[in-house]
């Protein structure tokens, strides 16, 4: 029987962040709309069946495209005669997607692109990630910390100080620049380099007042980059021939990223990937061996989480010439793209490594949504990382 061709309903994020130690993650603004626009345009150009809330959607509006991701609006998508939802949105333990009732009997009929929401909830806390890989081994990480808000009152900055002095005794003069961020963030959001305990000391204090826990890391002054590990698919992506390798996790090229603000590289939101990113060529990947391996690295730890969707890991250089390591796990990667009007500029780092496999956006998209599991599946995840 052959498989019915997908219908295609975009989510956008409208739900509220969840709390943690009274703390949520900073939502974008928009609930990426604009993204989640770019994907509906795109697929629906290139033949596949999209569902949106307006008849006639206007393809310069993003609010024409998506429906929001509350219950309500799931229901009224899947109503409409969805087969597929494309999760545009940050997933999470308590989302519709995972515990609503109401969506048990669309378990094995839909398919969701997205990661599962009991995945992103853990491993978008970036210490418990990283304490997971660290347990793990065979991992390449910079060293870190992580320090928890100890005031029981805003205002009790004795504690906060008992803290950070703790902290500072254990990082030498020789390990400074250091890096210290939120363990829950977006884009570069809080994330800052510090070049002495006092500007440490401060950043720590400030980041305590939006985040009850704060990871501090080794900063790693080599090359960044970026990599792509695409989820496994058992069925074939429309126009590409069909491997082996499909079946599993496996890296699109890396993309390498320059023109850093401050040592950090800013947030897409503000500065196209395009004018401070490129994909390394398959040349050069050939000529470095280290590519080859923090690609196998970055492989490793989609299997070990059991992503089934695309898991963007930002890696960088100890030094120049040196080998990699992970410093970040993106659970929730920017998926712009090109085609509606004004978004000339607007692809995103998965895109520009789709693009260097010769993969338009729409063949990448087309990929994504050959891969996407079934509800129930996706509510029935376990990962081996504990």
């Amino acid at each position: 029987m052959a498989p019915t061709k997908p219908v295609v309903a975009v989510l956008y994020q409208a739900l509220p962040p969840p709390m943690y130690g009274g703390v949520s993650k900073p939502p974008k603004p928009g609930g990426y709309r604009d993204s989640g626009a770019d994907v509906a345009y795109t697929l629906s150009r290139s033949g596949t069946t999209v569902l949106t809330p307006e008849t006639m959607p206007d393809p310069a509006n993003q609010d024409h495209w998506c429906f929001p991701d509350t219950e309500e609006g799931i229901l009224t998508a899947l109503k409409k005669g969805a087969t597929h939802l494309w999760a545009n949105t940050v997933l999470f333990a308590k989302h519709p997607l995972q515990n609503s009732s109401l969506l048990t009997s669309y378990e094995s009929d839909v398919r969701v692109i997205g990661q599962p929401p009991l995945c992103a909830d853990q491993f978008d806390d970036k210490s418990f990630v990283n304490d997971c890989l660290r347990r793990h081994g065979g991992l390449t990480l910079p060293r870190s910390w992580t320090l928890d808000d100890p005031r029981t009152e805003k205002d009790d900055h004795a504690a906060v100080q008992k803290t950070l002095d703790a902290v500072l005794a254990s990082i030498k003069d020789s390990d400074y620049p250091i890096v210290a961020k939120p363990v829950r963030g977006r884009g570069s959001h809080g994330v800052k380099i510090c070049r002495n305990p006092i500007e440490l000391s401060e950043h720590i204090a400030y980041l305590f007042d939006e985040s009850p826990r704060v990871l501090v890391e080794e900063y790693l002054n080599g090359e960044e980059g970026t990599i792509t590990v695409m989820p496994p698919s058992q069925e074939a992506i429309p126009g590409q021939e069909h491997s082996d390798r499909f079946t599993r996790h496996w890296s699109l090229p890396p993309v390498t990223r320059f023109n850093h603000v401050d040592g950090i590289a800013p947030y897409s939101g503000k500065v196209a990937v395009t004018v401070n990113s490129r994909a390394v060529t398959a040349e050069e990947v050939e000529a470095d061996p280290a590519y080859g391996a923090i690609m196998r690295e970055c492989e490793t730890v989609a299997s070990l989480l059991q992503t089934r969707a695309p898991l963007r890991i930002d890696i960088r250089r100890f030094k120049p010439g040196s080998r990699f390591a992970l410093f970040d796990i993106n659970m929730k990667p920017n998926i712009t793209g090109l085609g509606r009007p004004g978004r000339d500029d607007q692809t995103s780092l998965m895109g520009l490594a789709a693009e260097c496999m010769g993969w338009d956006y729409a063949t990448f998209l087309q990929y994504v949504l050959a891969s996407a599991p079934q509800l129930g599946e996706l509510r029935n995840y376990e990962s081996s990382l504990k």
